[in-house]
This record gives C-alpha cells, sequence and structure tokens, in this order.
C-alpha cells in the first residue's frame, strides 16, 4: 500500500509540475521577469540572459498541492508535513523576494546577506520549536554505527547550522541547465527511501513529492532550459533537504547524500580563502562547475557528470544506512 502511495505522489507531483509550467513561463515572460547573467560569469552564458526565472514557483506550488492532496486522501496531515510545508514555503518565500527584488527591482544582489539571513533564522526558530512540539529526540546517529550522541541544547545551533547552510548551499549548485533539478531529484529520492525504510510515512510522502516535482521541472529546465527556478527553489530545496534529514534523523548523512552540494560549497570557501590570503585563485572559478566549463566541458557533460556523483553518494548513503 504505501509503495503505492509513493507512486502515486511522484506521479501527480511530476504531472502538477509539467501542466503548470508551461502556464507559468509564459507569464513570467510577459511579466519580464527574466533572468541576469552576471558578466564575470563564463561568456556561453551570456546567451541565457532574459530566460525566464523564479521558476521554483511551480516546484513549491507542485509540493503543496501534492502533499494536501495525498495526506488528506491516503493518510493524515500531520505536525511532521506541517513543518516541512513551514520550511519549504518559508525559505521559498525568502527566495522569492530575493528574486522579486534583482529582477523587478532591478538590484542585482537582491536582498542583502544581513535580510536573507534573518529570514532563514526566523523560520529556523520555528522549525525547531515545533520540534520540541514533537518531541524529537536531540542525539544524532553516527551512520553505519550504533553509536548516538546526545547534544543536548547545543541541537539547537546544529539544526540553524543545517537549515542555513544546507539552503545556502543548494543554491549555490543552481548554476547550470538541469544541474540542481538533477541532483536534487536524486538526493530527495535517498531521502525518501531512507524515511520509508524508517516507517515514516509522512516524511517518505513529502520526500517523494519533491523528486515528482523536481523532474517535472526538469522537463522544462534541462539544456537548453525554458526556466529557472531561481532563489525561489533552490532555497525552499534547501530548506527541505535539511529539515527531511532532521526528522529522518540522519544529520550527519546529509553530509554524504547531500555530497554535490557540499563539494559546490567547499570550492567557494577554497577559492575565496585562496584569494583573500595568497592571492591567487585555486580554480579558474567557483562554484566547482563552472571550473570545468571553463576547462572546456560542455555545460551538459558537466551537469550529467555531477548527476553521476550524486547517483553513487547517494547510494553508499543508502548503504551505510539499510544494509551496514
Amino acid at each position: 500500500m504505501l509503495e503505492r502511495v509513493l507512486l502515486i505522489t511522484l506521479l501527480v507531483s511530476f504531472g502538477v509540475a509539467v501542466i503548470l509550467s508551461p502556464l507559468f513561463i509564459p507569464f513570467l515572460r510577459r511579466l519580464k521577469f527574466g533572468q541576469s547573467i552576471r558578466e564575470e560569469g563564463p561568456e556561453s552564458h551570456q546567451k541565457k540572459s532574459g530566460t525566464p526565472t523564479m521558476g521554483g514557483i511551480v516546484i513549491v506550488l507542485s509540493i503543496i498541492a501534492t502533499t494536501l492532496f495525498v495526506s488528506f486522501q491516503y493518510l493524515s496531515f500531520s505536525m511532521e508535513i506541517l513543518l516541512l510545508l513551514l520550511v519549504t514555503v518559508g525559505f521559498g518565500l525568502v527566495g522569492f523576494l530575493d528574486d522579486y527584488i534583482k529582477v523587478v527591482k532591478k538590484r542585482n544582489l537582491g536582498l542583502t546577506s544581513k535580510q536573507k539571513l534573518a529570514g532563514q533564522l526566523i523560520i529556523a526558530g520555528l522549525f525547531y520549536w515545533g520540534l520540541l512540539h514533537l518531541g524529537i529526540s536531540t542525539e544524532i546517529m553516527i551512520p553505519a554505527t550504533t553509536i548516538s550522541i546526545n547534544l543536548g541544547w547545543l541541537y539547537l545551533p546544529l539544526v540553524i547550522v543545517m537549515l542555513v547552510g544546507a539552503s545556502n548551499a543548494v543554491n549555490l549548485t543552481d548554476g547550470l541547465d538541469g544541474l540542481l533539478a538533477g541532483t536534487g531529484a536524486i538526493a530527495f529520492g535517498a531521502f525518501a527511501i531512507l524515511a520509508w525504510y524508517a516507517d515514516l510515512i509522512d516524511v517518505a510522502i513529502f520526500s517523494a513529492a519533491i523528486v515528482g516535482a523536481v523532474l517535472g521541472f526538469l522537463v522544462f529546465n534541462a539544456h537548453p532550459a525554458k526556466v529557472f527556478m531561481g532563489d525561489t527553489g533552490s532555497l525552499a530545496l534547501g530548506g527541505a533537504i535539511a529539515a527531511i534529514a532532521i526528522l529522518t534523523k540522519q544529520e550527519l548523512l546529509l553530509v554524504l547524500i547531500g555530497g554535490v552540494f557540499v563539494i559546490e560549497t567547499l570550492s567557494v570557501i577554497i577559492q575565496v580563502i585562496s584569494f583573500k590570503t595568497r592571492g591567487k585563485r585555486v580554480f579558474k572559478m567557483s562554484p566547482l562547475h563552472h571550473h570545468y566549463e571553463l576547462s572546456g566541458w560542455s555545460e551538459w557533460r558537466v551537469v550529467v557528470t555531477f548527476w553521476m556523483v550524486g547517483m553513487i553518494l547517494a547510494v553508499l548513503g543508502i548503504y551505510l544506512e539499510v544494509w551496514m
């Protein structure tokens, strides 16, 4: 029965995204919600200027509609679903404001870093308050072992770091056509399996809804992209994957399953530190996907390679939790 519900969830979410995308793309184009391409980026990206952005609205709407439909049709609306929607919609709203300022107000940087962080912290605080009402354990499990560590009050900063860090890491990964949609589908698919294995039905359903939504969006976001998800989608997905990892008690495993996002973030950190301390760049450009582009790889080759790396890390994460 559960397998059937998961399949229905994925298909419904995929269908909603595929139906909504062709309706939103012309609408976004008419509103002139086009992507501005930064001048210091790869020259080949300049032709993408004007491509409709803020397509993450489609992803978020698909997730909401599907989750609510499946919850009321087959399950019951739970606190876990409420918290997951809170984080996804909340971070998506922060991203929407960022996109709106960039595109409509013509401020290339969008929200200031302090404004964005403030929004993320408020949502993270509300999420943690919900966790307290759920009575969730403050222990974290060491993958592939039976060892657990009780963090006590230190669990709060961990939750905040995970939500804020994951949302920004996923945001950095959204730089090539289909890159984030593909790696996101893989990572959320892995967590759907882990939630199902742990008998966390609601979390598994929500994860499957996200897989369907991003795959439906990928139909229009694959190279050459007809629409970009923008910060609306990337921040929402980043917050969601951290929230799912917390609810499944796989906080540390997120680093492995979301390894592509971690690597992309590390490449930026390494680049900044190296340039400030030595005056030299380690990579031709960061995040890492741009380094490979400037090294002569085609955009599609970079994307597929990162998908494959994401798949290997996801399978390894599932193996460590389920079979070790």
